[in-house]
């Protein structure tokens, strides 16, 4: 590349980071419901029994290893997204405290 194109690409670069960066909002998150507070009961049965229970965690590991075979028969665009799903079903009750202001 010449040094005109790297220069014009890291003033873009640049720009484009502090546009980022100027539009950040505060981050939202809830706490998890108390027992007694509204639709606990279906928070327990989904989160605590199946997701952070014996269910979730089988799920979770199976993905990994469903990943893990596919990554060592070179099928790597059906590991990644298998092994990314395996980890998000490991950590999904973090996932649905941190996301649980979106929805």
């Amino acid at each position: 590349m010449k040094k005109e194109s790297i220069g014009r690409f890291a003033a873009v670069a640049a720009a484009a980071a502090g546009a980022v960066l100027a539009g950040a909002g505060d981050a939202l998150a809830i706490n998890a419901p108390t027992s007694g507070s509204f639709a606990y009961d279906i928070y327990d049965i989904a989160v605590n029994s199946i997701l952070k229970g014996p269910i979730g965690f089988t799920c979770g590991v199976a993905s990994m290893a469903f990943g893990a075979v596919n990554a060592i028969r070179g099928a790597v665009m059906a590991a990644v997204p298998a092994i990314l799903g395996g980890a998000a079903l490991l950590k999904a009750d973090a996932i649905v405290q941190t996301l649980g202001m979106i929805f």
